[in-house]
């Protein structure tokens, strides 16, 4: 209605001789930000002068498109339902419609996005989504009904970290005159050698660290020897995690959950966090030491 009324407008201004100028800037004044543009003013002012009332475009020449009917929109609906993999261009070939009214079709008429899969780690079970949920309930539970629940757990993992040129672009930095050339510097790159790093820590610091060897994998008679020197570390920088208790929390993997690696915890007394499977996002190491040391 609004472009109605200055439409009427603009044919009366036009009637009184008025410039296409003259006329926006009295629009502007009257309907100030919702005036209709200088761009269409001037294009009304040619209609206009041609003797054009309507302010609707002509219609155009040649044949009405026929493609986009009901008919041809319940087919490509039902094809893309059956598959919804099938790109433009076959849809085309299989409806025998044009490529254009395929892809105005699937956007307009049927609202539809193509879009790529998300991958994720693991396509979780109902169970372990249940799970997910409850063990991160119950440890908030614990840290807020004990205060030294927290301080008592020691975390740790494994990752592959590469070597790295030990001279950093800020340690390469040096002072230099206007006409001195600047030195450059090559980025980063990994570099071929690269090891498995193991590491434990607790809220104040790095608790054990350790390489593993060359040709050996981390299965649970090697990780049994780490839970060992990890003791002993935990002995020397914590002898109060010691009197007071203290809680092992490692992920899922099979090296960590093995027969053998239970039997020894058993052993010496030494309790687990409880992890949730597939949950990596929630594992210390994982988001947020081995990111920020790479």
């Amino acid at each position: 209605m609004l472009k109605l009324e200055q439409h009427a407008n603009i044919k009366f201004c036009f009637k009184l001789n008025k410039s296409a100028t003259e006329t926006h800037q009295m629009l502007r004044q009257v309907y100030g930000d919702t005036a209709v543009s200088h761009k269409t003013v001037c294009k009304w002012f040619g209609r206009c002068k041609e003797g054009k009332e309507s302010r609707d475009d002509d219609d155009r020449s040649g044949r009405p498109s026929t493609s986009r009917n009901d008919d041809n929109i319940a087919a490509v609906k039902t094809i893309i339902r059956s598959n919804r993999r099938l790109t433009i261009r076959e849809l085309s070939e299989e409806t025998n419609l044009s490529f254009g009214s395929v892809q105005v079709i699937l956007t307009d008429d049927l609202n539809m996005r193509h879009l790529t899969t998300k991958f994720v780690p693991c396509i979780l079970t109902a169970e372990q989504k249940e799970s997910r949920f409850a063990i991160p309930s119950e440890l908030f539970e614990r840290s807020v009904a004990d205060a030294a629940f927290l301080s008592s757990i020691v975390t740790g993992d494994e990752s592959w970290v590469h070597g790295y040129d030990p001279v950093m672009k800020v340690q390469s930095s040096e002072w230099k005159t206007p006409s001195f050339p600047a030195h450059k510097k090559a980025r980063m790159s990994k570099s071929l050698v690269k090891v498995m790093l193991i590491a434990f820590f607790d809220m104040e610091e790095l608790v054990h660290i350790e390489f593993v060897p060359r040709g050996c994998a981390v299965n649970a008679i090697l990780y049994v020897e780490v839970l060992k020197r990890l003791r002993e570390s935990i002995i020397r920088k914590r002898p109060e995690k010691l009197r007071n208790g203290w809680l092992l929390h490692h992920d899922n993997s099979p090296s960590h959950t093995s027969l053998l690696v239970r039997q020894f915890m058993a052993g010496k007394n030494l309790a687990a966090v409880p992890h949730p499977p597939y949950s990596p996002d929630l594992a210390p190491c994982d988001f947020w030491l081995f990111p920020k040391m790479r």
